[in-house]
């Protein structure tokens, strides 16, 4: 493989086995990047990694959950271990509910705040010193949902507004560091997230009316919110920090109608 940006860097991603976070690893794969692709499902996980290295780039898969607090050391060390430092952590992992607030359960409210939020505190807590040696980047995955109230979505919506706000907090720790935090915050783009739990009942016809909500006219591809995310992490946006970057369709500009 021939060098590239990320060339003699190494790179941690949670929800590494589908949707952005897979797409981020292949991208980083192939920009030169030696990539730790982390998951619950091993052989996704192994189906990415082979990926890689077809292509001539290095890649491991590491399994674990993230809502527990052994597993971000426990890949982070890893990382260390592998591939001698840690450069940047891409945390893409995450899950998504629906329930008003009136009748949801509350273990359904703690499954989608300690999937999206709590795990970002915890592997940001692992990433920080490691990154921090050498100066570093972690980019968070938002929502436009974090942006603006949906009904029947406040645990999801809630969650990824705390991501905004936890990016700034942690970009002002991290700044001293030579560590910058930003996010993305995407509108529907097409991923297992809806389907895997049943989210919304007939996806398609979701898809479809989605063309309708973001004026742009279609919903959005994992390779396209994929470069977002690469640019955040290269020396191209070494001069940003705590942002939340929409990349939307301009979703977050519709108001309801």
């Amino acid at each position: 493989m021939s060098a590239g940006r990320f060339s003699g860097r190494n790179l941690l991603i949670t929800g590494g086995s589908s949707g952005i976070g897979r797409a981020c690893a292949l991208a980083l794969g192939s920009e030169g990047a030696s990539v730790v692709v982390g998951g619950r499902r091993a052989e996704r996980l192994e189906e990415v990694v082979r990926r890689i290295q077809g292509a001539g780039g290095q890649a491991l898969a590491v399994t674990g959950d993230v809502r527990d607090p052994a597993t971000g050391p426990a890949w982070v060390r890893s990382t260390v271990d592998h591939f001698g430092a840690l450069d940047g952590l891409v945390n893409t992992a995450g899950v998504i509910g629906t329930g008003a607030i009136a009748d949801s359960p509350i273990e359904e409210w703690d499954r989608v705040m300690d999937a999206n939020l709590r795990s970002l505190y915890l592997m940001t807590r692992a990433a920080m010193p490691e990154l921090a040696k050498r100066g570093g980047a972690i980019v968070n995955a938002g929502s436009v949902a974090g942006t603006r109230p949906y009904p029947n979505l406040g645990a999801y919506c809630v969650s990824k507004a705390g991501v905004r706000m936890f990016t700034q907090v942690a970009a002002l720790e991290g700044a001293p560091h030579r560590v910058r935090v930003n996010a993305i915050e995407p509108g529907v783009v097409v991923t297992e997230l809806h389907t895997v739990t049943n989210a919304i009942s007939d996806y398609p016809e979701f898809l479809e009316r989605s063309k309708t909500t973001h004026p742009i006219g279609r919903v959005g591809n994992v390779e396209e919110v994929a470069e977002l995310v690469l640019y955040l992490l290269s020396d191209a946006a070494s001069w940003m920090t705590g942002a939340s970057i929409p990349i939307d369709g301009g979703r977050a500009l519709m108001s309801a109608r």
